[in-house]
């Protein structure tokens, strides 16, 4: 007896092409960097390294509001790039916080790090100008968008009509604590 499987939702994605797009060009990277023997660094690392080098040592709050990135999210990346060797950090003098500051390992390759920076600047500049919209547009355009109706906004109307959302979980068993938030 043959069980029928649920359909996958997981096959179909707009999502994953961009995500892999991404993460082929980080690929790439990595691979400048391994031919120019700069080991263990993660191409995802180097704007806040850039931003240590070009501003000095920073709070992990002050660094994760220089690149727009969460605190906690920050504060994994910092304990990343510590364990690396990228960075280190110490103790503010208020005692409330840590500095975040380059390695001399980090400071020897900075300059190289930037020149990469900006030859990828450049080549993202040229792909664009071979492609009919550039994804910075559209970038623009789905912020944009976005700024006029949120994400959230558009994903609950899309659950609010799909019956396999409706009806499923706490609220809808009746759960007072679920209407507590």
């Amino acid at each position: 007896m043959t069980v029928a499987k649920a359909p996958d939702p997981t096959e179909q994605s707009r999502w994953r092409p961009l995500r892999l797009l991404q993460e082929a060009m980080d690929a790439d990277i990595a691979r400048i960097y391994a031919q120019a023997r700069i080991d263990g660094l993660k191409p995802s690392w180097v704007m806040e390294l850039l931003r240590l080098h070009a501003r000095g040592p920073m709070s992990i709050t002050e660094l994760a509001e220089s690149v727009q990135r969460t605190h906690s999210a920050m504060s994994q990346k910092v304990a990343a790039m510590r364990a690396a060797g990228w960075v280190r950090t110490v103790t503010a003098a208020d005692a409330r916080s840590k500095q975040v500051m380059l390695t001399p390992k980090a400071r020897r390759v900075a300059g190289r790090l930037a020149a990469e920076w900006r030859a990828t600047e450049a080549a993202v500049a040229e792909l664009e100008a071979e492609i009919p919209y550039p994804l910075s547009r559209a970038v623009s355009d789905i912020e944009a968008a976005l700024a006029r109706r949120s994400f959230r906004d558009r994903i609950a109307a899309k659950l609010a009509a799909d019956p396999g959302w409706a009806g499923t979980g706490p609220a809808a068993a009746g759960d007072p604590a679920a209407d507590q938030g």
